[in-house]
């Protein structure tokens, strides 16, 4: 149903709410971990985990909306659910601008409830999935030589072997050799593919 290593945390005040949500989740046999305030859940957390965060909007202490923006200072992708027996319409729409991928009004309808925690789980293993391959990319270019950089740096500018050859003062079939070695290094298939790479991790760098 998930992938290896995803968990469900839940964060809420009611003790009934999280035990009813643990035993609907794991009735279809996801990871579940149930915290009864945002500090206890923070104090637990770390970034690198996978899943999906089912929140309480109104808790004692930190809010739910309190604890996303919290979330999102620490750089945590992790995708947000909220839960709300308020209806409260202005958090709904922060919620919402602030990156959540829903927000359901206790009672909830179960079937609903489990749909969106599976598009929430998607979401998670394909953002993993992007960083994975960004950071794969990163390292490659991290192993490029410090000529095998100029190179690829004149080739996403768009210039030809020989303009490269003559900005660099170096021979055009030395330019050659190190587009084809940076070519291998980079895993690249065609020029589109080694553009394609650079340029999404550089703008994910930025």
């Amino acid at each position: 149903m998930n992938e290896s290593g995803q968990t469900v945390f839940v964060v809420d005040d009611e003790k009934s709410v999280r035990d009813s949500i643990r035993w609907l989740l794991e009735s279809i046999r996801l990871t579940v971990r149930t915290f009864e305030s945002a500090e206890q859940f923070l104090e637990e957390f770390s970034a690198d985990r996978g899943g999906c965060l089912v929140l309480d909007v109104r808790m004692p202490g930190m809010s739910g909306p309190e604890l996303m923006d919290c979330l999102s200072a620490r750089g945590s992708p992790l995708p947000i659910i909220f839960l709300s027996a308020h209806g409260d319409v202005p958090l709904a729409v922060r919620a919402m601008k602030g990156g959540a991928v829903d927000f359901l009004q206790k009672p909830y309808n179960n079937q609903v409830f489990l749909e969106r925690v599976r598009q929430a789980l998607d979401q998670d293993a394909q953002q993993r999935r992007q960083r994975l391959r960004h950071d794969g990319v990163a390292e490659r270019l991290g192993a490029l030589t410090e000529r095998e950089r100029q190179v690829l740096d004149g080739v996403v500018a768009g210039q030809s072997n020989k303009v490269i050859a003559r900005e660099l003062d170096i021979s055009y079939k030395t330019v050659e050799a190190h587009r084809s070695r940076l070519m291998q290094k980079m895993d690249a298939h065609s020029v589109a593919e080694l553009l394609q790479m650079v340029l999404t991790c550089r703008s994910r760098a930025a």
